[in-house]
């Protein structure tokens, strides 16, 4: 989400200086590349660049290309074969291994619905969204559609897909299901259109007990990730904007009352960190009542172990999925000493946690980073009513 806020912000401030801008998505890849399906470039006619669709490499051809774009009004389908060790094209040897497709839109302020607004609309928003981008590979100097349709998880939607509206609005159910992006290949006797169904998920919203000093760069570090950040403590003179301007939120309270005042979803973790046996212990007691899927504790392995015990003294047996979503001591281990080290160590884990994955050292990994099976292509034959 972090790059879809960059680009409604950098786009905003166009709109404002009354420049052309044109969006750059990679809405498939085969083989490796380093960004996947999803990564957005908005670029703007003074050749600013806002996200990214490669580490570098791509963007410079990009950027000719999307004045091109803005130029004459029309979006163009652009294929990256990083297969190919001749790269004249591009000037260099990029050795991704992938052939990259990328889609160039141009941006209309005029139009409502237009790429940027229909991202916009899914940031207002805390929920699940799928937005549909349309691009025909069989025929790439035929009409693109782009990015055409937004379906919230709420059931609003927004734009239009025209003759695929009603399988699209159908296939999204599975997505949400699902909760994974998908490509469709829609075939009938007046369309071969490829379809990239994208499952985009709220930011990470990350709600630190405690406001100490220890607890600043790891604030500062989910910002930079555009993480959504809540501190929580029982003390005013610690809890307070000065201390932790880039904070989305800042609650003091005692935990049955301060968590009256957070939204948790699927995306919400939490990292208990008051160096305050009695607070975390209450606050763990709140937590494990309710569908939290990380609860991080500061601390060595006995204070978690004491108070777990004393929860279950006093009636409270935690059941072994309660157990574990509980992290204590908090954090990967990766020799972490300073606060910075151990924030890096906890943001790592959460991370790892939410993404389902170990955490393990890419260099053991015995398959590819990207799975390939999740940019499978399926096709799907329309019948005519």
């Amino acid at each position: 989400m972090k790059e879809i806020n960059d680009i409604i912000k950098a786009y905003e401030e166009a709109v404002k200086q009354g420049k052309r801008t044109a969006l750059a998505t990679v809405v498939h890849v085969e083989g490796s590349s380093y960004r996947r399906p999803g990564a957005r470039m908005l670029v703007t006619e003074d050749g600013n660049l806002t996200g990214a669709i490669s580490g570098g490499c791509l963007e410079g051809d990009a950027l000719r290309k999307a004045l091109l774009v803005m130029t004459e009004k029309k979006t163009m389908l652009v294929t990256y074969d990083t297969n190919d060790e001749d790269d004249a094209k591009l000037g260099m040897g990029l050795g991704c291994n992938g052939i990259i497709q990328v889609l160039i839109e141009p941006i209309e302020k005029e139009n409502n619905t237009n790429p940027v607004q229909l991202l916009k609309a899914v940031a207002v928003k805390r929920q699940k969204a799928v937005v549909v981008t349309l691009f025909s590979l069989h025929d790439r100097k035929t009409k693109q559609p782009g990015t055409c349709l937004l379906i919230e998880e709420d059931g609003n939607i927004t734009g239009d897909a025209e003759s695929l509206q009603e399988v699209l609005v159908t296939e999204t159910k599975n997505i949400f299901t699902n909760q994974t992006s998908s490509f469709k290949n829609y075939i009938s006797e007046t369309c071969n259109i490829t379809a990239f169904i994208e499952y985009i998920k709220p930011s990470v919203s990350l709600v630190v007990v405690g406001a100490g000093n220890d607890v600043m760069p790891l604030v500062e570090m989910a910002n930079i990730l555009g993480w959504e950040t809540t501190i929580v403590d029982g003390r005013p003179n610690y809890a307070k904007t000065e201390r932790f301007p880039s904070a989305c939120q800042i609650v003091v309270a005692k935990p049955e009352e301060a968590l009256k005042q957070i939204t948790i979803d699927e995306q919400t973790v939490f990292a208990l960190m008051t160096h305050n046996y009695n607070y975390d212990m209450a606050m763990l007691k709140e937590l494990v009542t309710r569908n939290v899927v990380y609860i991080g504790m500061l601390g060595p392995k006995k204070k978690l172990d004491r108070i777990v015990g004393e929860l279950k003294e006093n009636g409270l047996n935690l059941s072994e999925q309660q157990l574990s979503t509980i992290h204590g001591p908090v954090g990967l281990d990766i020799g972490a000493e300073t606060p910075e080290e151990i924030a890096l160590s906890i943001i790592a884990e959460i991370k790892a946690v939410l993404s389902n994955k170990a955490g393990k050292q890419l260099k053991n990994n015995s398959d590819v980073i990207h799975a390939r099976a999740v940019t499978d292509i399926e096709e799907v034959k329309l019948t005519s009513k």
